[in-house]
């Protein structure tokens, strides 16, 4: 708070106050909110910077020295009734006090008519917070964050139901209901294979195109194949949530997938497409807005051992979804999975 209270008298005059610098001059009439949040945000950057600087010279001072980054690109939040008022029910506008070159004034802005009806729809009743300003592509917009209350579920680990997860590249997602007993209550194949279809053709004509006239021109269409890709992710985590709580799923598991080092192999491609951890992240955000609890498990040996504990599976190679036993029965590799997946939760 001392802090602050001096670099506010540093830059604003008051009638006890003379400032040393030129601010008031520069940004005439600027509201107290925006200023004081302007003064945290530059407060925070110097004290980042300080605290590296310091843990620079201990360690070593031989790597890249920090620097104090003065353009952040920062962007303002609207605080309610001083900067930001909602517009008549209804209608998609808003209120905003804004500097016109003279002075601070209201303005009117439009807001996307199907933005505001998904507010309405979805998030009516829930507590926002105060918008941002966002600017992306030359372009400035609001975004507005809400705020809701859930009680996670607090069943017995004994007594949860279960719905285990193995995500794979070939079939997007396999999911099992269990009980703590073995008891399987369900089992789904989550697949897309018509997205994945798109994209992959996005992919045949970004190859041929980059044969032809290099790589530096196929930004656009790499773009068009990462829209597609999100997309893909975001389709598999709602499919997975949906599922879990058809059957009132109290914890859905996943497994920890953390992969280090060079990929390189036949699927090189595919490895580096695909959105396992930003599927895990989505389906954790909307499991909590359900109740739901996420899990993470130990990875090893869930898709090469069976689930009835017969031992190592033999992969087939024509059909890579499928293996076999050692007692010679043939299942499919990512079912075994998720069963596994289930019991290592237990």
């Amino acid at each position: 708070k001392r802090r602050f209270n001096a670099a506010e008298h540093l830059v604003h005059t008051t009638k006890k106050n003379h400032a040393c610098f030129d601010f008031d001059i520069r940004f005439p009439k600027m509201p107290s909110y925006l200023r004081r949040s302007a003064i945290q945000h530059a407060l925070g950057t110097v004290s980042s910077y300080k605290t590296r600087l310091d843990l620079w010279e201990k360690i070593d001072g031989k790597s890249g020295k920090p620097k104090l980054v003065y353009e952040n690109h920062a962007m303002p939040v609207f605080y309610r009734d001083v900067m930001y008022r909602e517009g008549a029910e209804g209608k998609d506008e808003a209120y905003l006090k804004l500097y016109d070159g003279h002075d601070w004034k209201w303005s009117c802005v439009r807001l996307d008519h199907t933005d505001m009806e998904y507010l309405r729809k979805c998030w009516s009743g829930k507590k926002a917070s105060a918008p941002t300003l966002e600017k992306r592509h030359q372009k400035y917009f609001l975004r507005f964050s809400y705020k809701e209350e859930v009680t996670l579920t607090k069943t017995p680990v004994k007594e949860q139901i279960i719905c285990s997860v193995d995500l794979g590249i070939n079939t997007d997602a396999v999911c099992t209901i269990m009980r703590a007993d073995g008891t399987v209550l369900g089992r789904r194949f989550i697949d897309h294979p018509s997205e994945k279809d798109r994209m992959y053709r996005t992919l045949g004509r970004i190859r041929r195109f980059q044969r032809e006239h290099g790589s530096a021109q196929a930004q656009v269409r790499w773009a068009y194949t990462k829209r597609l890709n999100t997309e893909l992710g975001k389709k598999i985590a709602g499919a997975i949530v949906r599922y879990a709580e058809e059957h009132h799923a109290d914890v859905i598991v996943f497994e920890y997938l953390e992969m280090q080092g060079k990929i390189s192999g036949k699927k090189k491609q595919k490895l580096h497409l695909w959105r396992k951890r930003d599927i895990q992240k989505c389906c954790e955000h909307q499991a909590h807005r359900k109740g739901m609890r996420v899990s993470r498990i130990c990875a090893w040996n869930t898709s090469r051992l069976a689930y009835d504990g017969s031992g190592a599976v033999t992969r087939d190679w024509e059909n890579h979804s499928l293996c076999t036993f050692q007692t010679g029965k043939r299942y499919n590799c990512d079912l075994s999975a998720s069963y596994n997946i289930g019991a290592r939760y237990f």
